[in-house]
């Protein structure tokens, strides 16, 4: 289980990452930090990439259909001109975004701004995916969740795509991909 970090100096920002493949938990991680967040009175914003619409334009949702109210953005910049007097910015799917989402967290911890952000840390290749390693490198906190293989029932930690389709995104959910251990994932790409 996850430890909230305890900073002895309020006014400091961090960044928080939570990684791990599809159906490990990873926005319902995010979700969960952000409801405890407007618990305690914090003000926050949370962002997500306008690509990502499956579920919804202007939520959050997790595929266990938890969700969250929140921004569609198409370059992370938005962020900065976004965030007056908050304390707390979360970001979800950040795979997807450009290549400025790491300067973008960066600056806003600079600011005294606590950053969570969500997304996949491999495509579905296997290949780390996107600003993920950056943010990661950049991260005071990485949290890797994991997902169960549908195979053997060992912990997974890739995505495997289970459509012929050579794209690297590939929106969908349990109809175009599924959660397998590294044993699985190996015999399922040969």
């Amino acid at each position: 289980m996850f430890i909230e970090p305890q900073i002895p100096h309020k006014h400091k920002g961090w960044v928080e990452v939570i990684c791990g493949s599809m159906f490990s938990g990873k926005t319902e991680e995010l979700i969960r930090r952000l409801k405890r967040v407007k618990i305690a009175n914090q003000s926050v914003k949370i962002f997500k990439p306008e690509i990502d619409n499956r579920f919804s334009d202007k939520k959050i949702v997790s595929h266990d259909e938890n969700f969250i109210q929140s921004i569609s953005i198409k370059h992370s910049v938005e962020i900065l001109s976004q965030i007056e007097n908050v304390e707390v910015v979360g970001i979800d799917e950040a795979q997807f975004f450009d290549s400025a989402l790491p300067e973008v967290a960066k600056k806003l911890s600079l600011q005294g701004i606590r950053v969570i952000i969500a997304g996949l840390d491999m495509d579905y290749l296997g290949v780390p995916f996107g600003v993920m390693p950056q943010l990661m490198a950049d991260a005071e906190y990485v949290t890797k969740v994991h997902a169960i293989c549908v195979k053997c029932g060992s912990i997974a930690n890739h995505s495997h795509r289970t459509i012929n389709n050579d794209e690297q995104i590939v929106l969908g959910a349990k109809n175009n991909y599924e959660p397998l251990c590294r044993h699985c994932f190996a015999h399922a790409t040969i």
